[in-house]
C-alpha cells in the first residue's frame, strides 16, 4: 500500500528495509566472511548415503571439531575415501574458511554441517538426527596446556564433560563406534622413554587431566555395552535345511588415539593452520615460528631453557597431520571392545631450538629468537613416542619425518595465506 502522494509511509519503509537485510544476512550478503550463510545452508544439506561411480558405500562418519586443523584435514580425507560427513563445530578454536574450503571441495551431497556445540544437548540432536551416523571421529576440545592450568574448570567442561555428553547422544541415536583424539599429555613426566601405550599415565596438568578422565569414560561406557552373544537362525541353501548359529553383537566399540605434537598441513596446499589472533601467545610453535617470519609479531619466545635434555629445551614427537589422518582412516575399522589403545607420533624427538632453526631454514627467515629460562606452567621435558603397537597391528607408520620437508608442507600453505582462510 502507498500513500495519496503516492509515497511509501515511512513505517513502511523501515519495514522493507529491514526484510531486505535479514534476506542479505541470511544469503551471505551482510559484508561478512558468509560463513553463517554457508553453515545453514550445509546444516540443511541432504546426505547422500550410498556410494558413487559404482563404488560401495564406506559409511556416514559425525566429525566433531570439523573445523579445526586436524578435523578438517580428517574430513577431507574421509570425503576423498567416498565417506558422507557430518560436521558439528562451535567455531570457538576452528576456522570456517576451512568449511568453506571443505564444502568447495566436496563430493555433491556429501558434506553437512551443524554449527553446535557438544554442551548443548539439542545441538547434539542436530547433529545426529537427520542421517544416520555410523561412527564419531571425536576431535572437538580445547588443546593448549598454559591455558588450562589458568582455566582448569573451562578444560574439564569443555573436554570431559562434552564427551561424556556426546557419549549420552550416541547411546540415544544407537552409534556404536567412536575414535577418540586424546594426548601424549596423559602420559606426563615418564620416567622411561620412549612412551609405549603401557606407560604409566601421570598427567600433570588439566589438560592431560581431562583427556585421561575422558578416556576413562569411553572405557566405563564400553564396559557397560560390551555386547551379548545371539542364536540366529539360517537358512541354507537348500529351502527345507536350517541350523542354529552363535553370533556375538557388540553394543559398543572404540578406539583411543594419543596424539603426540602435530604440525604440517595438507601436502597439496589444500588446507592448513591458521591460529587466530588472540590465540596466538598459547598456539603450536610452528605457528608461532612462522607469525615471526610473516613480522606478525616480533618476535619468537622460547619458554624454558634448563629441561634437562640435549639442548636445555624440552622434546618434542612433531608428527605431521596428514600421517595422523592415517592413523584416523587406520584404526577407523579396528574400533573394539574393550577400546583399543595406540600412540601416533614418529618415534624420534626434537628439541624446541632445533625445531626452531629448522623453521629458520625453511622460511628463510632470520627471525628474532628470545629464550627464557622459566618453562609454561604444566609443561614437561621430554616425549616421544614407541609406535611399534600401531605399526605391528594396524600397519601404519609415518611417512613424513623429515622435518624440514613437513614444515615446508605447512609454511608453504601459510604464506600463500598471510591473512589465513
Amino acid at each position: 500500500m502507498v500513500s495519496s502522494s503516492g509515497r511509501m509511509p515511512v513505517e513502511r519503509v523501515g519495514f522493507v528495509a529491514l526484510i531486505f537485510a535479514a534476506v542479505l544476512y541470511l544469503s551471505g550478503g551482510s559484508g561478512g566472511t558468509g560463513g553463517y550463510a554457508s553453515a545453514r545452508q550445509l546444516d540443511e544439506v541432504q546426505l547422500s548415503l550410498s556410494g558413487t561411480n559404482g563404488a560401495p558405500f564406506p559409511g556416514h562418519i559425525l566429525v566433531t571439531g570439523g573445523a579445526g586443523f586436524i578435523g578438517s584435514h580428517a574430513t577431507l580425507r574421509l570425503l576423498e575415501d567416498g565417506y558422507a560427513v557430518t560436521i558439528v563445530d562451535n567455531y570457538s578454536r576452528g576456522n570456517r574458511g576451512a568449511i568453506e574450503t571443505l564444502r568447495k571441495l566436496a563430493p555433491r551431497h556429501k558434506l553437512r554441517v551443524v554449527d553446535g556445540d557438544l554442551g548443548v544437548t539439542k545441538d547434539l540432536e542436530r547433529a545426529f538426527g537427520k542421517h544416520k551416523v555410523d561412527a564419531v571421529i571425536h576431535f572437538a576440545a580445547i588443546a593448549y596446556v598454559g591455558e588450562s592450568v589458568s582455566q582448569p574448570l573451562a578444560y574439564y567442561r569443555n573436554v570431559t564433560v562434552n564427551t561424556v555428553g556426546l557419549l549420552e547422544a550416541m547411546k540415544r541415536h544407537d552409534v556404536r563406534k567412536l575414535v577418540y583424539s586424546s594426548t601424549c599429555a596423559t602420559y606426563g613426566n615418564p620416567d622411561v622413554l620412549p612412551i609405549t601405550e603401557k606407560t604409566p599415565t601421570v598427567p600433570i596438568n588439566p589438560y592431560g587431566k581431562s583427556k585421561l578422565y575422558s578416556e576413562d569414560a569411553i572405557r566405563d561406557y564400553a564396559v557397560a555395552n560390551k555386547g551379548k552373544f545371539i542364536l540366529i537362525l539360517v537358512r541354507a541353501i537348500s529351502m527345507t535345511l536350517c541350523f542354529l548359529t552363535l553370533c556375538f553383537l557388540t553394543d559398543f566399540d572404540a578406539a583411543i588415539l594419543r596424539y603426540f605434537n602435530v604440525f604440517g598441513s595438507d601436502p597439496r596446499g589444500r588446507l592448513g593452520e591458521f591460529p587466530r589472533p588472540e590465540l596466538r601467545a598459547m598456539g603450536r610453535i610452528s605457528g608461532a615460528c612462522f607469525d615471526a617470519a610473516l613480522g606478525n609479531i616480533p618476535e619468537l619466545v622460547v619458554m624454558g631453557t634448563d629441561f634437562p635434555t640435549r639442548d636445555g629445551t624440552c622434546v618434542r614427537d612433531y608428527v605431521h597431520v596428514t600421517d595422523l589422518v592415517d592413523a584416523h582412516l587406520a584404526v577407523l575399522g579396528h574400533v573394539a571392545n574393550p577400546p583399543v589403545l595406540y600412540n601416533v607420533g614418529t618415534g624420534k624427538g626434537v628439541t624446541v631450538r632445533e625445531f626452531v632453526n629448522a623453521c629458520k631454514r625453511v622460511t628463510g627467515v632470520d627471525v628474532n629468537v628470545r629464550e627464557q629460562r622459566e618453562s609454561r606452567p604444566g609443561d614437561y621435558a621430554e616425549v616421544f613416542a614407541d609406535v611399534s603397537k600401531i605399526r605391528d597391528e594396524l600397519g601404519w607408520e609415518a611417512r613424513f619425518t623429515d622435518l624440514e620437508t613437513s614444515l615446508g608442507h605447512a609454511w608453504a600453505w601459510r604464506h600463500a595465506h598471510k591473512d589465513g582462510y
